[in-house]
């Protein structure tokens, strides 16, 4: 079993390179048109999914895959039941990891967009009360255990570590540390670099959000990753540069 498990990693890792190789330097994998994974570091994915907004058009939405040993834990879905269901599927029958636990960001489609999915197949799901008390009102899917300020989780022996800083992008949105790789999911209320202004707005705080990014920027100082809700991943330049585009509104 021990050499089986040996050949099925090397195997996987072989598949990544090879494609990587064939575009950029960025561990890259395309599962279909709308789904995509890209490798952060050996126990740390994002994944990207395509849908259509409504005034918005094709979108790109980012989410985390983070793994230890055979499990994995998942960070945002895709907007969709349909793609939820297909990137599960790829995660589980070709990384061969068992998700065991599901974070939403927020309240939006392209954070739960697909948590009925996942409750269908019985995973667990935790998140800020004010994202299950808004999904409610909204008619969304709503994650199962709340916290509040706060919630440390665990997968294997490497911690999880949830916070709600305040409100911003949207009033409930949080952010995911995971101390042992140094990656903070920051979700929507970080913009990535070529972003020139703050996205939509519309279900969030512009009075608050200067003080939450403030708030995140001095939490996580030796963040080495930072991943936004959409657009290209970077690091801590990616917190500043959302105050900065706060300072111009």
């Amino acid at each position: 079993m021990r050499k089986f498990t040996k050949f099925r990693i090397l195997l996987f890792l072989s598949f990544f390179c090879l494609t990587a190789s064939s575009q950029n330097p960025v561990k890259r994998i395309t599962i279909n048109n709308d789904l995509e994974i890209i490798q952060l570091t050996p126990n740390t994915f994002i994944h990207v999914s395509y849908a259509e907004f409504s005034g918005f058009g094709r979108v790109a939405s980012n989410g985390v895959i983070y793994t230890e040993g055979n499990k994995a834990f998942l960070f945002d879905t895709p907007p969709t039941d349909l793609l939820t269901q297909q990137l599960v599927e790829w995660i589980e029958n070709t990384m061969k990891f068992k998700i065991i636990g599901f974070v939403p960001n927020h309240w939006h489609a392209d954070c739960i967009g697909g948590l009925k999915y996942l409750q269908v197949i019985g995973i667990d799901s935790y998140a800020n009360q004010m994202t299950i008390d808004i999904a409610k009102a909204n008619n969304r899917p709503v994650p199962t255990h709340g916290f509040k300020d706060s919630l440390n989780l665990s997968i294997g022996n490497k911690e999880i570590k949830c916070y709600y800083f305040g409100a911003a992008h949207s009033m409930d949105n949080i952010v995911v540390w995971m101390p042992s790789e140094k990656i903070l999911f920051a979700g929507c209320m970080v913009k990535e670099l070529n972003s020139k202004n703050l996205g939509n707005t519309a279900d969030g705080d512009l009075e608050a959000y200067p003080q939450t990014i403030e708030k995140v920027l001095h939490k996580f100082p030796e963040a080495k990753i930072v991943v936004p809700g959409h657009g290209s991943y970077g690091g801590i330049e990616l917190i500043k540069h959302t105050k900065e585009l706060l300072s111009n509104k």
